[in-house]
């Protein structure tokens, strides 16, 4: 069953209406071990078909075809490869970040953030000025167990690298093997919601929504409602900076605020947005953000009607459900990297972080679909998706490597603002929208209020 198949069926759809899907999965020129590109075409495909269920729904027509450009998914999601500052490539990758070898195999670090890197040189009692080969060198005597164990209890990132085999021995792999692609769960009985008329390349106009997620995924989710005509504000602690770029690179037409959930006043200040927000979408921790009132079930009591979508790197049941993660550290820990390595005995990586930008656009798809749910029938919805489900649905497409058709290189890039340039926006169903509405803003730089 291909990655499409398995996310409308979570999501409870009718397989026949795939048949407006045109499948081009196979021609997205990314080229590795296991079918990322096929992946991330799936993912997208079935954000985009989703939207186009919504536009029939609230315009009345008839529902658009769906067929994706398999170049501007491979530029989408490479987006990280092609972004330009000022003219000048950025690094996506901090120098402690990565794969180091230890006595007994292999472990993954994570070091982006300053706070990461501080906790795994503490965990490790090595200097602040601690480059890579001494870092290296300081693994290399230690297990990779050791090492993890380490780096975790002192609030760091990081995971043994195993096989596949290894990881569908774990328990948090069995407990995830029972979940779906999408969980799409009623939360409790509204009214139905009716919403105001619409364009077919704006299906989510008129609805707000709270982003509050960091780093790739949950930012590309958010990204994919403001494509839609959701008005979109992303919220973030001032004290927990988030990388520039990286920002700027999910952050097409939204806007940036910060508000500290901890002062009274700009507590006071994030209620009232939640008072008319339609959507909350969080990629923490799960449980991280239940003090604030945040949990769903605390959201649909608050705010009946509300939709909740939420991202993990764990997901949501299992022992490691608490544990941070990202993209790179879960294709690690569940065996993509073991495989990307062909056999080697290195780790290696996909090509793109296929992991984060499908989570993004399946958690979109299961929103898109939630809004359309609750104008047929009310309630109010949970979405949640997380990468490790995904990671153990790609390693399932395990195949002989086939060639993508030949593309002729990468579509170009499109400058979004001045000094910024990025990849275009990849979902398409006939007559969505081909562009963002806006360009990016910096991280932080607008008021925490709604336009409209």
């Amino acid at each position: 069953m291909s990655l499409l198949d398995a996310a409308w069926q979570s999501l409870g759809e009718d397989a026949a209406a795939l048949a407006l899907v045109r499948d081009n999965g196979t021609a997205v020129p990314l080229t590795g071990a296991l079918p990322a590109g096929r992946f991330v075409h799936d993912a997208i495909a079935a954000a985009s078909f989703s939207a186009s269920l919504l536009a029939a729904r609230r315009v009345g027509c008839a529902v658009p075809s769906v067929e994706l450009d398999p170049v501007k998914i491979a530029t989408a999601v490479t987006s990280d490869q092609h972004f330009r500052l000022n003219g000048e490539p950025v690094s996506a990758w901090a120098e402690l970040s990565g794969f180091w070898p230890c006595s007994d195999g292999w472990v993954r670090t994570h070091a982006n953030y300053p706070h990461h890197r501080a906790a795994l040189l503490s965990a490790l009692a090595l200097s602040d000025e601690t480059g890579a080969d001494e870092f290296m060198l300081a693994l290399h005597s230690m297990s990779a167990a050791d090492v993890e164990q380490r780096v975790l209890a002192a609030g760091g990132v990081a995971t043994v690298v195993r096989t596949p085999e290894q990881w569908s021995e774990h328990p948090q792999a069995v407990q995830l093997a029972e979940q779906p692609i999408i969980e799409l769960t009623p939360l409790n009985d509204t009214d139905r919601a009716g919403l105001a008329e619409t364009t077919v390349d704006a299906p989510l106009a008129g609805l707000r929504v709270l982003d509050l997620s960091r780093v790739i995924a949950g930012p590309v989710a958010s990204r994919t409602l403001a494509l839609w005509g959701a008005e979109v504000l992303r919220i973030d602690s001032p004290r927990h900076p988030e990388i520039g770029w990286q920002h700027l690179d999910t952050g097409a037409g939204k806007r940036s605020a910060l508000l500290d959930l901890d002062d009274d006043n700009e507590r006071a200040a994030f209620e009232r947005l939640l008072e008319t927000a339609d959507v909350v979408l969080t990629a923490y921790r799960p449980g991280s953000l239940d003090k604030f009132g945040l949990s769903p079930a605390a959201l649909a009591e608050r705010r009946p009607g509300i939709i909740v979508g939420r991202l993990s790197a764990w997901g949501t049941v299992g022992p490691l459900a608490e544990r941070r993660g990202f993209d790179s550290i879960v294709q690690a820990a569940t065996g993509i990297a073991m495989v990307e390595g062909e056999g080697s005995g290195t780790p290696g990586a996909l090509p793109a972080q296929a992991l984060d930008h499908a989570a993004g656009y399946l958690l979109a798809a299961g929103i898109t679909t939630a809004v359309r749910r609750r104008i047929d029938a009310g309630h109010s919805w949970l979405v949640e998706v997380s990468l490790a489900r995904l990671a153990a649905e790609l390693l399932h497409e395990r195949r002989p490597r086939h060639a993508p058709t030949a593309s002729g290189g990468f579509v170009p890039t499109v400058a979004t603002r001045d000094g910024v340039t990025t990849a275009m926006a990849a979902p398409h169903y006939d007559g969505g929208p081909g562009s963002f509405s806006a360009a990016p803003v910096e991280w932080g730089s607008s008021d925490p209020e709604w336009l409209s």
